[in-house]
């Protein structure tokens, strides 16, 4: 997919570097937002980085990057269904400060293209977004999630919670 500024494409398994760096810049920016520290991060070796780039062609999963057109990556969003009950669950989804907002369209497109991913694997997609990330619970609000009241604990701080939020398809 091609979009005014950036392409949007799934991650490979060659793609491992750049999914390395992304994902340390992720863990940088917003610490809270995703389930594992910077510190374990540093620590994967690089069969584990190819095995989560090759996430992008999984059997009901997908890893989706967005690159601009100087070959830097700006964005990311996965997908995966963790079980049939739960169906198509949001993943690790980043947007690099400077393509943010939606005069960028960097998160838009990619939450089309998960939408689009997770049609094919039910009637909803489902996230969980911790209860301290104001900016991020905002946006998947105008987006038309809503919060269904079911909270999980977040597996960094067993003081914390995640706020389940979904979208119907």
């Amino acid at each position: 997919m091609v979009t005014e500024g950036f392409r949007i494409r799934a991650t490979q398994v060659d793609d491992w570097q750049e999914v390395r760096a992304l994902r340390l810049e992720m863990l940088r920016d917003t610490p809270i937002a995703f389930g594992e520290t910077l510190q374990d991060a540093l620590g994967h070796s690089d069969s584990e980085w190819r095995m989560r780039a090759a996430r992008g062609t999984a059997e009901h999963g997908i890893a989706l990057v967005a690159i601009d057109p100087a070959g830097r990556w700006v964005g990311t969003m996965g997908g995966y269904v963790p079980d049939p009950a739960t169906g198509a669950l949001l993943v690790g989804v980043y947007v690099t400060p400077d393509h943010r907002g939606r005069e960028a369209g960097v998160f838009d497109a990619l939450l089309a293209a998960i939408q689009d991913w997770a049609r094919g694997e039910g009637d909803r997609l489902t996230l969980h977004v911790h209860e301290d990330n104001s900016r991020a619970r905002a946006a998947y609000l105008r987006r038309g999630f809503t919060e269904t009241g079911h909270r999980v604990q977040y597996v960094l701080d067993s003081s914390a919670m995640e706020i389940e939020m979904v979208k119907p398809l």
